[in-house]
């Protein structure tokens, strides 16, 4: 199984990335690769096979085909093989008696093999299949806006185009059945190619654009996994897992087919649990059964209550069937913490420890605020300052009285000329940023 990038990107026919040209160790590239082991070694074939297998856009097609005598192309060959409607360009995945093994796993017949590889591919078919791949991409965006414009419910997945550009297969994902002949009318005039539609469901879409899984693993169905099997919720029962339809689904909305990987283990585990265990009657009341661990053989009850539920106490298997083969013979049981034998994990005390003296935080700095702070004055002036501040103050309050009483002349004279009413212009006096006034100013005024 090769990486992601390998898987996506080529050039050439060659994957990008490792550089090792399809034949890496891990079994080359492809996403649905299968490693040709036998081709590694030196062992020469003493009765040849003459199908091989060829994959197809890097593994999301394959087919079997024959490899005729004057060909003789080996495991990792470009070869151009012919097909109906003209020929493909695509890489040799198997040769060999692997190939009889693959198509009894896949139940082919031998006889059914109606197309050969034709020869071995040049770089000039190397350039038309790049060519090719390079339009699938523009192709799929305009084949969507043209079934949106015709109001079709399907979503075009992947188009694939033949190594000639002659054919082009459009796989898309329904609900129910489509009637797309107006469809393939306006892809045959759109794109001038032989249109095929070929429905497919959510998992083979998924298989086809890759991805990766919620384990950080490449998608199953991308890389190995080649049929798909029904995925019930049963599963996640049966494995004790939470009913979550999030967590529960893989990247085509459907159940994640990893769920029936370890179901028959589980299965096997759970034919040792008794059946009808799910309550046992005690002298202290009815306990129930809360919780099931399979692998290490516990069951795990508890006494109900109206309000609350009682202590959990953890009891192997042997010691459940011996409880409930003694209630059935008519024992009465006092309490089930006697046969506890693994002794649930109280509600400890954590330790901690005062770091409050041992840690120093930087302190908080203030926000500065853009009001000014008021200069506080002396209390105690020199004397000599005081006449000084005597005469400045009388000359202050002299000019004041001249500003108002010319005011009032103004004022009146206004009044007098205009018969309008006009509102005395008065200036408000603020004092901002200022202290009080002094005290040996106003006494100076009142003089």
């Amino acid at each position: 199984m090769g990486c992601l990038g390998c898987s996506v990107e080529i050039e050439n026919g060659k994957p990008k990335g490792c550089k090792s040209n399809g034949g890496c160790g891990s079994g080359g590239c492809n996403r649905m690769n299968t490693y040709d082991w036998i081709s590694t070694m030196d062992i020469e074939d003493t009765d040849p096979f003459e199908l091989v297998e060829v994959s197809f856009k890097n593994g999301s097609r394959k087919g079997f085909y024959r490899n005729e005598a004057n060909q003789r192309a080996i495991t990792g060959d470009m070869v151009v093989v012919e097909t109906g409607t003209g020929y493909d360009i695509g890489r040799v995945s198997l040769s060999g008696e692997l190939v009889r093994l693959q198509m009894r796993k896949k139940k082919v017949d031998e006889e059914s093999v109606m197309y050969g590889i034709i020869r071995l591919a040049n770089e000039r078919d190397m350039e038309r299949l790049n060519e090719a791949r390079m339009q699938e991409n523009k192709t799929m965006v305009r084949s969507r806006a043209i079934a949106r414009t015709l109001g079709l419910e399907m979503k075009i997945g992947d188009v694939e185009y033949q190594g000639d550009k002659r054919k082009a297969t459009f796989y898309y994902t329904a609900d129910g059945r489509v009637d797309f002949r107006e469809l393939i009318r306006h892809y045959a005039k759109e794109f001038r190619v032989k249109i095929e539609m070929r429905q497919i469901g959510a998992r083979q879409e998924s298989a086809r654009i890759g991805g990766l899984g919620s384990c950080g693993r490449e998608l199953c169905c991308s890389t190995w996994l080649s049929d798909f099997k029904s995925v019930s919720t049963a599963a996640a029962r049966y494995q004790n897992l939470a009913i979550n339809q999030s967590k529960l689904s893989g990247q085509c909305g459907r159940l994640k087919c990893c769920l029936n990987y370890e179901l028959d283990s589980y299965l096997d585990a759970l034919d040792a649990f008794p059946k009808q265990a799910e309550k046992i009657d005690t002298d202290l009341g009815t306990a129930t059964l809360i919780k099931t661990d399979i692998f290490k053989g516990l069951m795990f009850y508890s006494y109900q209550n109206e309000n609350y539920r009682g202590r959990i106490v953890s009891l192997k298997v042997d010691q459940v069937k011996d409880l409930l083969t003694r209630t059935r013979s008519g024992e009465k049981i006092f309490d089930l913490s006697v046969h506890e034998t693994i002794k649930t994990v109280e509600n400890e005390e954590m330790d901690y420890e005062d770091v409050t003296g041992v840690i120093e935080l930087p302190p908080e700095e203030k926000k500065r605020k853009n009001k000014k702070r008021r200069k506080p004055k002396p209390k105690n002036k020199p004397a000599g300052n005081k006449n000084h501040q005597n005469k400045g103050a009388q000359n202050k309050s002299a000019q004041n009285q001249k500003k108002k009483a010319s005011g009032t002349a103004n004022n009146k004279s206004e009044d007098n000329g205009n018969s309008s009413k006009s509102k005395p212009n008065f200036r408000k006096n603020k004092r901002r940023g200022r202290g009080p006034r002094n005290n040996d100013n106003n006494n100076s005024n009142k003089k």
